[in-house]
C-alpha cells in the first residue's frame, strides 16, 4: 500500500463537544503533512486517534496498512503535546529504554543514541538526570526518543513549543533531512508560519473539520492575491495620494512601505502597472497570502455562510 495513513468519515465526540466530524484524510507514505488549526480545533484529537490513544466513534482508519497503530507500533514515532520524562533517569539512560522498547538493538543502541545526542548539541549532559535539564532541553530530548528507532512513521504535536529560535531552526532542519530519508512525517501546529517553513501539504482543520487539504502551492494559487506591497521613493506620500489611484481600495502604512488593498476585480498585474504609473517607487510587489490570511478568509466565509443559512431557515 502506498499510504502511511487512510481515514475514512472519522468522528469523534467528548459528550456533547464534537471534537472531530467526519474527517477524510489520506497520507501517501514519504509526505510531510502539516496539520494546522488554532487550539481546540480538533488536530489533537485526530493524532490521538490515528496513535489509537483513543479512539473514533465511527469511521475508518489504517496506519502503515494495518487497522490501528498498535499494530505498527514498533514504526511509529511520536512526539506528544504533552511532554514526559522520566525525571530520575539520565539522559542516555533514557534514551537507550525508550529505543530498546521499539526494538533498537543492544549491540547498535549505545552509538545511535551518543550520534543523536551529538547532532541536538547535548552530548555533555548525557549524564545528567533528565529533571536538571531545561525545558528546550527536555524538549530536544523526548524528540530523539522519538526518531532513535528510525520510524517509518513520525508523528510530532507542536514540536517547537519551548524552543529558542535557534533550536527551532536546528529541530526544523533534522526533521527535514528525515523526511528527506523516506520518513513520511505528520507535524501538527497552531502556528501556521512554522508549517509554511516546513510542510510540503497542508491539512487545515477548523472545528473539528477538514477545511482545506493541499500541496502549499495549490493553496496559495487558489486564493486570489488582493493586496500589493508598495515602497514609494518619496517617503512623505500618504494615504490620500494612494487612494486616489484608480483600484486602490485601502491603503495602510507598514514599516518598509504601504499595504495596498485592492479592489474585487481589479488584477494584480493591471494594480501594480496603475500604481508604478502614477507614483515613483523602490519596490512595489504582491503581497502572497500566508496561511493565516487564508484560515481567517475561510474562517470568515464559513461565518457569513452559517448567518446566511440561518436567516435562510428564519423567513422559510
Amino acid at each position: 500500500m502506498d499510504d502511511a495513513i487512510r481515514i475514512g468519515d472519522l468522528h469523534k465526540s467528548f459528550g456533547e463537544k464534537l471534537a472531530v466530524r467526519g474527517m477524510d484524510l489520506v497520507v501517501p507514505r514519504g509526505s510531510l503533512h502539516g496539520f494546522i488549526g488554532p487550539n481546540g480545533a480538533g488536530k489533537t484529537t485526530t493524532i490521538r486517534m490515528i496513535m489509537s490513544i483513543i479512539f473514533p466513534d465511527r469511521g475508518d482508519l489504517s496506519v502503515l496498512g494495518k487497522p490501528s497503530a498498535i499494530q505498527s507500533k514498533d514504526q511509529i514515532g511520536y512526539l506528544p503535546e504533552e511532554r514526559g520524562l522520566y525525571k530520575k533517569m539520565k539522559v542516555l539512560a533514557f534514551i537507550k529504554y525508550m529505543a530498546r522498547l521499539k526494538g533498537v538493538s543492544d549491540s547498535t543502541v549505545h552509538k545511535r543514541a551518543m550520534t543523536w545526542l551529538e547532532r541536538v548539541g547535548l552530548a555533555d549532559i548525557a549524564q545528567k538526570k533528565c529533571e536538571e535539564l531545561s525545558k528546550g532541553m527536555q524538549q530536544k530530548i523526548q524528540f530523539v526518543a522519538s526518531v532513535i528507532h528510525e520510524p517509518e512513521l513520525l508523528i510530532l504535536d507542536e514540536p517547537f513549543s519551548g524552543l529558542d529560535p535557534v533550536n527551532m531552526r536546528l529541530l526544523r532542519d533534522l526533521i527535514r533531512e528525515i523526511n528527506e530519508s523516506g520518513t513520511t512525517i505528520i507535524f501538527s501546529t497552531h502556528v501556521m508560519t512554522q508549517a509554511e517553513q516546513l510542510c510540503d501539504n497542508i491539512v487545515m482543520i477548523h472545528n473539528g473539520v477538514k477545511v482545506l487539504d493541499d500541496p502549499l502551492d495549490v493553496i496559495r494559487s487558489r486564493f486570489d492575491p488582493r493586496s500589493i506591497l508598495f515602497e514609494p521613493v518619496d517617503g512623505a506620500v500618504d494615504s490620500h495620494r494612494l487612494l486616489g489611484v484608480e483600484g486602490v481600495a485601502s491603503a495602510d502604512k507598514t514599516d518598509e512601505g504601504w499595504e495596498i488593498r485592492l479592489d474585487d476585480g481589479l488584477s494584480p498585474a493591471e494594480a501594480i502597472a496603475r500604481l508604478s504609473g502614477a507614483i515613483e517607487a523602490t519596490r512595489v510587489e504582491v503581497k502572497r497570502p500566508s496561511l493565516e490570511d487564508i484560515f481567517i478568509q475561510i474562517v470568515e466565509d464559513d461565518i457569513v455562510a452559517g448567518e446566511l443559512a440561518e436567516s435562510m431557515g428564519a423567513a422559510q
